[in-house]
């Protein structure tokens, strides 16, 4: 597998990074009527360093051993401070979260794309083309 790890170099833990966002901005949106409700955000630069150092997920040392998630485990999730809070103390500014929706899910057509990309070139190579 480190061989594959190499090959697909860091692309592969940032995809599963930008799904992990992708749905705490989707539950930002869908909660942004919510009394209380506090928007959650990943600091995606901090954590796919994180992942990159090895320091992502826990180390599971025995078969029997329950991993503790990967790279953006919503345990990592942070608060977001709003530029204005609402009176019901809700914190989601729906035009932000859309914003950041919208330039996520970009970024990680673009990194899907690259992985496919590499899939692609090793499948030809395997299959002598």
């Amino acid at each position: 597998m480190d061989v594959l790890d190499n090959y697909f170099g860091v692309h592969a833990q940032a995809l599963e990074l930008r799904s992990k966002r992708l749905e705490l901005l989707a539950s930002n949106i869908a909660n942004a009527a919510t009394p209380g409700y506090k928007a959650r955000d990943i600091d995606f630069a901090a954590q796919l360093k994180s992942a990159e150092s090895g320091g992502g997920a826990l180390t599971v040392t025995a078969g029997n051993h329950i991993g503790m998630g990967g790279p953006g485990a919503t345990g990592n999730a942070l608060y977001r401070i709003p530029n204005q809070a609402s009176l019901d103390g809700n914190t989601v500014e729906l035009s932000t979260e859309q914003t950041r929706f919208g330039e996520n899910a970009v970024q990680y057509q673009t990194t899907l794309a690259f992985l496919n990309g590499r899939i692609n070139t090793l499948s030809r190579a395997l299959k002598g083309e």
